[in-house]
């Protein structure tokens, strides 16, 4: 299992942590904190299924893709020749066109902007029903307008596959749990490594550690709070259970120490 860092984009925290930034009587105007979040993917070597992609990124051209204002709210401020996702993935070893399934957690534009790369393609696309019956009304209505783009939520040239229920398992050792709150079709993915044991991708349950490790919950960007609480107390039960580790969705501290300290994961 190798860990793909794909860029930065820099936010304020008001999108991460509930109440970050708010003002008081006595500090009615705090100044506003900003975050690097890193860009995380994960590229997995299947006997069964082959190469296995979770998640994709953002496009390659955000300022096409994007546009304003949202380039402006979520600047991609470091993106390299490397952090392309061909490229990316050439470094683990690997060429692109080796990919043989893509699993999605969701379908916001920093994690399945790198779709595009899939167009045209039999790659199937996993995601769960009810993000892409979401993300599907969303573009089509403009009703969560900006967080889902309809460029890379190709119906036609896009090789979608959706699964139903609170569990769905990929191939052994390789398992999607059901985790609304932050949208409602999030998934984590479980993968338990022969030799490093369970590792748990929580994409966007949890942007940054504290979202974790204080339970504190999202801020603008969640959508339901109660679903988040409870998705919550499920990822808490399967780190118990399976002494998980976690990469958050975008906590840039815990992917540079992972890839600092393997090459990949056996």
């Amino acid at each position: 299992m190798h860990i793909l860092n794909l860029g930065t984009l820099q936010v304020d925290e008001g999108w991460l942590l509930q109440g970050a930034g708010t003002g008081s009587k006595s500090s009615p105007n705090p100044p506003n904190q900003h975050r690097d979040l890193v860009l995380a993917a994960g590229l997995i070597d299947n006997p069964d299924l082959g190469l296995i992609l979770f998640e994709t990124g953002c496009a390659e051209d955000v300022d096409i893709s994007w546009g304003a204002p949202f380039t402006d709210l979520f600047p991609r401020t470091v993106y390299t020749e490397d952090m392309k996702l061909p490229n990316a993935i050439k470094a683990a070893g690997y060429d692109i066109k080796d990919v043989k399934v893509v699993v999605m957690g969701h379908l916001h534009l920093d994690h399945a902007g790198g779709l595009e790369h899939f167009i045209g393609t039999e790659v199937p696309i996993y995601v769960h029903e009810e993000e892409f019956k979401y993300a599907c009304w969303a573009v089509g209505t403009g009703a969560d307008s900006g967080v889902y783009l309809g460029d890379y939520m190709n119906l036609t040239q896009l090789k979608w596959k959706t699964f139903t229920g609170a569990r769905f398992d990929l191939c052994q050792g390789i398992t999607l749990h059901h985790a609304p709150g932050h949208t409602p079709g999030l998934c984590i993915m479980q993968v338990n490594l022969e030799k490093e044991g369970t590792f748990i991708w929580t994409t966007d349950q949890y942007h940054v550690a504290e979202n974790h490790h204080m339970s504190h919950p999202q801020g603008w960007l969640q959508r339901d709070q109660p679903a988040w609480i409870r998705s919550h107390h499920m990822v808490l039960q399967l780190e118990r259970l399976f002494g998980a580790r976690l990469i958050f969705g975008h906590d840039k501290e815990t992917v540079d120490r992972l890839m600092r300290e393997k090459e990949f994961y056996e």
